[in-house]
């Protein structure tokens, strides 16, 4: 298998559970902080690899002249990848798959050396249809404390002994 993240492959017997983190709906209340998730510094190899992942090729991206000649100030990350840190940060408070929908806006660029950590608080916890969700505010900042991303996020919970 070629692993393209140059990690270490790692497989898993067939029908082996892998403990993850389980966030339960009563343990939850308004207010409460989403566990912050930092991220290394963003390097011009991540970038071009999301641009591989994604298919966007915009030269914008990876093309020093290029951004520089559009004005840009030099490349950029995209911004669909501070959001998909901001789905990491989700998955790894509360569980996998329980991310239901993700809303966000790009507020600013996340620029080849940006340290981003990505926060978020619980602002809404209700039931509907028989099912625990709550909605939470979430965010991508740089390490000059500027918002890059932001956003909510609706989260389905189980309710203890009812996973």
């Amino acid at each position: 298998m070629d692993n393209f993240s140059g990690g270490a492959d790692v497989r898993l017997a067939k029908n082996t559970k892998v403990q993850e983190k389980v966030v339960f709906f009563e343990d939850v209340n308004v207010g409460d902080q989403i566990t912050p998730l930092h991220k290394e510094p963003v390097t011009r190899t991540q970038i071009v690899r999301y641009a591989g992942a994604s298919r966007d090729f915009n030269p914008i991206h990876h093309d020093e002249p290029f951004a520089q000649s559009a004005g840009m100030g030099g490349v950029f990350a995209h911004g669909m990848m501070s959001m998909a840190f901001l789905g990491q940060m989700v998955k790894e408070w509360c569980g996998h798959e329980r991310l239901k929908k993700m809303k966000v806006r790009f507020i600013n660029l996340t620029r080849p050396g940006d340290t981003l950590t990505c926060k978020g608080k619980v602002t809404k916890k209700y039931q509907m249809g028989g099912e625990n969700y709550i909605e939470c505010e979430i965010f991508a900042q740089n390490q000059r404390n500027e918002i890059v991303t932001k956003g909510t996020a609706t989260i389905l919970l189980p309710l203890r002994g009812k996973q």
